[in-house]
């Protein structure tokens, strides 16, 4: 599939995963949505090792269509689990290109962070990588996976309500 479209530098690339920060922070969860592809999915592995989602248990496997149903259960107005509403801040480190595909539109980029999510007087706090695959469409840089893998994806965890 090769891509019209300029490559991207590998500073837009950061850019990118700077901004899915910013959006998911500022709880802009439909514009964050449309940062994916159609096929793309959202991954949390549960083993440090785990390679493959559907050969074994993960934290999260979901899909765009399984993404927007958690984005309309936060956004309803039942959601007794969001009153009051959670919140979330991502700090990331210098974003690095693990690969470069100009000639197809396809990159990776792997982001180490620490995740802060809070609702009411409850706080968590999550660290590890999000590996990004990206492709270069028409429309711009979209999302085909995301995967999050935690330091400590193995241990028992409460509710994660929203995307890290």
């Amino acid at each position: 599939m090769s891509q019209t479209n300029t490559p991207p530098t590998d500073q837009q690339l950061s850019e990118f995963v700077y901004h899915e920060a910013l959006i998911l922070d500022e709880l802009r969860f439909d514009d964050w949505l449309d940062l994916f592809t159609e096929d793309g999915y959202y991954w949390m592995p549960l083993s440090p090792t785990q390679t493959d989602p559907l050969l074994h248990t993960s934290l999260l496997y979901e899909d765009k269509l399984l993404l927007k149903v958690r984005i309309e259960r936060l956004h309803g107005k039942r959601t007794y689990s969001q009153q009051p509403q959670s919140r979330c801040h991502h700090l990331l480190q210098q974003p690095v290109v693990l690969e470069r595909d100009d000639a197809q539109g396809r990159y990776q980029v792997r982001t180490a962070f620490h995740y802060v999510e809070t609702r009411g007087d409850e706080q968590q706090l999550f660290a590890g990588w999000a590996t990004h695959e990206l492709l270069n469409t028409p429309d711009g840089l979209r999302i085909a996976l995301k995967k999050v893998q935690l330091v400590n994806c193995d241990a028992a965890f409460g509710n994660i309500q929203l995307f890290m």
